[in-house]
């Protein structure tokens, strides 16, 4: 016995009342009738544990599986071990066997003849890779401004946005149509902004778009994009994420969703040229604003202290 509930404690208190005053007495101070206390008192055996409640789970049903069943199951499975459970269910019903596969797998499983089921290793993720200067990796990537937000529902905008790893700093711009032609154009973008913060661009890391690659392009795999020549133009490592694991980009990510919660909310835009007025405000918005994992300074104050302990 694990644990002893409550309840077992009341009947307990209840026996040893009744023995003591008899079941009529016992039944006026506790408020229970005369069968429930000769109920208990035909299991009590003076121990606690005799008073706990017990299944009321039938141990048999009418159509259970008969012996001769569960024996020619036995014999055939004893014979093919290996057979699999609907081959052995179609061998068993040439003789005779009239159950559905459903039933034979419950009984298999209660007897122990299906085989156990491998446990699966989980991934072991790796450990983050720290970053040890500003510049040393970027993360891009690419947000469907919501339709809610547009005065023209046939418009559609997209905002690009990069963050650098180890500062956080962060740079946004707007454009109508998301492909490597506004890629390569926001690549150029974001190495002068970062440029002029004192920053170099080493490395821009994003996930597997065409807009940035044609890495899973049937016809064009092997065919650079725009954005990765211009990458190479400008001397900038490209790197792509795992396939379908947008938490390698997180920063990124958790930075969307912020703007989804925080700015796409309460805006609308009448063009292209109106939401990147917006945006400026939000990217100063948002470099300006403290955040944690920079011990409560914003990123501009961060790079700042960095550079002047570092340069």
């Amino acid at each position: 016995m694990n644990s002893i509930t409550q309840d077992m404690r009341f009947r307990q208190s209840l026996m040893k009342y009744a023995e003591k005053y008899g079941v009529s007495k016992a039944s006026r101070k506790y408020n229970k009738a005369r069968s429930y206390i000769y109920f208990w008192k035909s299991r009590w055996d003076g121990s606690v544990e005799s008073l706990t409640t017990q299944s009321r789970r039938p141990h048999h049903h009418p159509n259970e599986h008969t012996e001769e069943e569960i024996a020619l199951i036995k014999r055939y499975h004893r014979r093919s071990p290996d057979l699999e459970l609907t081959e052995l269910w179609h061998r068993l019903k040439k003789v005779g066997y009239t159950r559905r596969v459903e039933s034979l797998y419950r009984v298999m499983k209660r007897l122990g003849m299906l085989p156990e089921k491998k446990k699966e290793s989980k991934p072991v993720p790796k450990p983050y890779e720290q970053m040890t200067h500003p510049g040393e990796r970027i993360q891009v990537d690419v947000k469907v401004v919501p339709r809610h937000c547009l005065a023209d529902p046939t418009m559609k905008l997209y905002q690009y946005t990069a963050i650098d790893e180890f500062s956080r700093l962060r740079f946004i711009y707007g454009y109508e149509e998301q492909s490597t032609y506004s890629s390569a154009d926001f690549a150029k973008r974001l190495v002068k902004w970062y440029k002029r913060h004192g920053i170099t661009v080493e490395c821009i890391q994003t996930d597997n778009g065409f807009e940035f690659t044609n890495r899973f392009s049937s016809s064009k795999r092997n065919k650079p994009t725009l954005f990765e020549i211009t990458l190479a133009k400008l001397g900038i490592r490209h790197k792509l994420i795992r396939p379908y694991t947008p938490r390698h980009n997180g920063k990124v990510e958790r930075s969307h969703r912020e703007d989804h919660n925080k700015f796409y909310s309460c805006h609308s835009f009448y063009s292209c040229a109106d939401l990147n007025v917006q945006l400026t405000a939000r990217l100063s918005r948002t470099n300006n604003r403290p955040m944690r994992p920079l011990n409560w300074l914003s990123p501009i104050e961060f790079l700042n202290i960095y550079s002047v302990q570092y340069h």
